[in-house]
């Protein structure tokens, strides 16, 4: 066997002949990457009747003067296979060594458990022991079971299985879920395809929480959008609407009020305490309802054409979509408009037949004091699994340059002080 460097149609064969896809395996993937400053390489083995039986982009970085590989969701190779595991990874190791890169980190598309809702294990994967000391004994250094998002790529993801009709999906989502989705129509909230020139939305809603620039997001669009495999939604709010359904609600609680002011008063005396209760609770009712007349007003009089308030970026790769980004004006939280682009999104992909829709990267679901909660919880929500993946492994392929680096690492950390 021997390692070859494929061309891009090579590359792209042998993908969509692989059984397991991910997008971060895909020559638009490295495009995106080669505008973020990374060096971009499709390494195939080659058997031989010459076919392709293992391959992978490597992503090329350069850190402080030394270059280090990245093989994002791993090779596109059987890993229970350990010879030809063995085989790859010598003719990588190799390669890379005399370009001199110093180490290349994967983090393989292998699945180690699955969660369900209520975070117990529904599906582990009888192969990962297998899988996990084919690696370990070919070379390769487990960085260890993160729980966060420490890794090259989260080692949780939120997928929801669309296998069933949609509206059996909306139905299974969390009750409190519907009713938000519900509230958003009501006010206003309308979901738009957006075009690449509109992205800075998504921009303005990530930019505090995302390390990657808003190019990162057109070059995205711009790649996977060659061959149609990219979407841009966003959810905007009709003031005009919404202003309409403040009176409504304004209106319907001030009378809901006067009736029980006036049944306190026929009725004094008796059933006092259940008829005080039930004002209370109105009461708050209406109060919010004037408070929501009043943005209504000032929403109207200031933003005539409507507000952005949430967006997402979409790309699909063979039967899988995936949410590469999603964010939210936090100053309009309570409108719900995320709960509602999300479920016409996933709406839309479930009539076109795609079987998979992945929400990204969540944390360690049995984490206590996770700060991340609200993150997992929100994507649990909509009925989704966990998948937990096996994490990070690092393979030195240059000896002499890795511990130059390694030894240099001290060094870096007293000059940034």
């Amino acid at each position: 066997m021997r390692l070859k460097e494929l061309t891009n149609e090579e590359f792209n064969q042998f993908v969509n002949s692989y059984p397991i896809k991910s997008l971060y395996q895909t020559p638009e993937y490295a495009f995106v990457m080669n505008e973020q400053n990374y060096d971009s390489i499709f390494l195939g083995l080659i058997d031989d009747e010459d076919h392709v039986v293992a391959a992978s982009l490597i992503l090329i970085e350069k850190l402080h003067g030394f270059k280090y590989a990245y093989a994002p969701r791993g090779f596109l190779i059987d890993y229970q296979n350990q010879t030809l595991l063995k085989t790859y990874t010598e003719e990588i190791k190799r390669y890379l060594g005399k370009r001199d890169i110093i180490a290349i980190k994967i983090a393989p598309h292998i699945v180690k458990e699955i969660h369900d809702i209520n975070h117990n294990i529904t599906t582990p994967n009888q192969y990962y022991p297998i899988i996990f000391r084919n690696l370990t004994e070919t070379g390769y250094y487990h960085l260890g079971y993160n729980n966060n998002f420490e890794a090259l790529k989260p080692r949780y993801e939120a997928i929801l299985d669309l296998d069933v009709p949609y509206y059996l999906l909306f139905k299974n989502f969390q009750k409190s879920f519907r009713t938000k989705i519900r509230s958003a129509v009501r006010k206003g909230v309308q979901i738009y395809k957006g075009k690449q020139e509109e992205l800075d939305y998504l921009y303005l809603h990530t930019q505090k929480k995302y390390p990657r620039d808003l190019k990162y997001f057109q070059d995205c669009f711009h790649f996977f959008g060659k061959k149609n495999n990219v979407d841009f939604f966003y959810a905007k709010l009709n003031t005009h609407t919404f202003l309409l359904e403040s009176q409504k609600q304004y209106e319907y609680y001030e009378q809901k009020s006067n009736q029980i002011n006036d049944r306190i008063i026929r009725n004094s005396g008796r059933n006092s305490l259940r008829l005080i209760n039930q004002k209370i609770g109105i009461d708050n009712q209406y109060e919010q309802a004037k408070k929501d007349l009043v943005l209504a007003t000032n929403l109207l009089r200031d933003y005539p054409e409507g507000i952005v308030l949430a967006s997402t970026l979409m790309i699909k790769n063979q039967n899988e979509v995936y949410m590469i980004m999603d964010g939210y004006d936090p100053k309009y939280k309570s409108f719900n408009a995320k709960h509602l682009l999300l479920w016409k999104v996933i709406e839309k992909y479930s009539k076109q037949g795609f079987q998979k829709f992945n929400f990204g990267g969540v944390t360690n679901p049995n984490l206590k004091d996770n700060k991340y909660q609200g993150l997992n919880q929100f994507k649990l929500s909509f009925n989704s699994k966990i998948y937990e993946y096996a994490g990070d492994f690092e393979l030195v392929t240059n000896t002499a340059l890795y511990f130059m680096y390694r030894n240099a690492a001290p060094l870096r950390s007293i000059l940034k002080k």
